[in-house]
């Protein structure tokens, strides 16, 4: 039995898919649907979806049963300004499911964020220096203290993994509205608006010049169907990117060769944003790699050029 919290969002949904590629369907879903996720369903073989609510009553009743929980449900809105909510559900409910991971020996993948890392944008370890890093808004501090309570609080033989997510593009995305990829946006943009508008100057970059570790949904899944075959003895935290930053000007220009039409705005940086922005990320993927993932990650080029194809119908 899977267990698959946020199964109906982004990651989730792609998450069920790529299981049901490898034959597993005894997968039940705990989420929030909303008219916007519904379709990230639609074909998706799976036993039965709950309210999110519901997951700790299930989890009682089924322990026995369950080989693995993926924790994919937590607010992800960057720009969240109630830090109660936050609290409550990236780190209380997530702390809730490690604690029943604990006691009952069962493997749990949760999503951490790269947002951790702040500023840091050169120092993107996984183990190291977490107490040195700098949250930059509400978010990315609900999500350091999760991954500071797994480092310092489980025993070894724990089965729990951290899975550091870049900036993850990809298929059913449409119900993240302003909090999707800037891939899916750009690509939005431009078939609809002819036009893709980017930051100009900020923070020591020019205009468009930002950059970003883009990493594919299907790398993601990937990665999660891996580590929930991998054998651990102790938890791990792993930074799930591409190794690579890519400015969103090329973004853009890969997007407008592939629609041969458009062209790029350069908007001002809104102030509302410079005090949590990230200009550059990047991962290190050192320890993914050392802990046997050996897949190769799709490049953003062939990335783009696939998401293209797959959206533009």
């Amino acid at each position: 039995m899977i267990v698959i919290t946020g199964g109906a969002g982004f990651i989730g949904s792609n998450l069920i898919k790529g299981l049901n590629k490898k034959g597993f369907n005894d997968i039940y879903i705990f989420d929030r649907i909303s008219h916007l996720k519904k379709p990230n369903l639609d074909n998706l073989d799976f036993k039965k979806i709950y309210n999110k609510s519901e997951i700790f009553k299930f989890l009682k009743i089924n322990k026995t049963k369950i080989s693995v929980i993926f924790h994919l449900g937590a607010c992800t809105n960057t720009q969240e300004k109630n830090w109660d909510y936050l609290y409550e559900n990236n780190f209380l409910f997530t702390k809730k499911l490690i604690e029943f991971s604990s006691i009952n020996n069962k493997k749990l993948i949760y999503a951490s964020s790269a947002s951790i890392y702040g500023k840091n944008t050169g120092n993107t370890d996984e183990v190291k220096n977490l107490d040195n890093f700098k949250p930059l808004n509400y978010y990315s501090k609900s999500k350091i203290i999760l991954d500071q309570f797994v480092q310092k609080n489980m025993r070894k033989k724990m089965q729990i993994i951290g899975l550091r997510y870049f900036n993850v593009y990809g298929l059913n995305e449409d119900h993240k509205l302003g909090m999707a990829s800037p891939i899916h946006s750009f690509f939005n943009q431009i078939k609809f608006k002819n036009k893709c508008k980017i930051f100009g100057d900020f923070d020591g970059y020019k205009k468009g010049e930002h950059k970003r570790d883009f990493v594919s949904v299907n790398d993601c899944v990937s990665i999660n169907i891996w580590a929930m075959k991998k054998k651990i003895q102790y938890p791990k935290i792993l930074n799930v990117g591409s190794g690579k930053s890519h400015t969103f000007n090329f973004v853009a220009k890969e997007f407008l060769k592939y629609f041969k039409r458009g062209k790029i705005e350069y908007i001002r940086f809104p102030k509302k944003l410079k005090k949590g922005y990230q200009s550059n990320t990047k991962a290190k993927l050192n320890n993914l790699r050392n802990f046997g993932y050996k897949k190769q990650i799709v490049s953003l080029s062939d990335g783009i050029k696939i998401f293209f194809e797959e959206n533009d119908k």
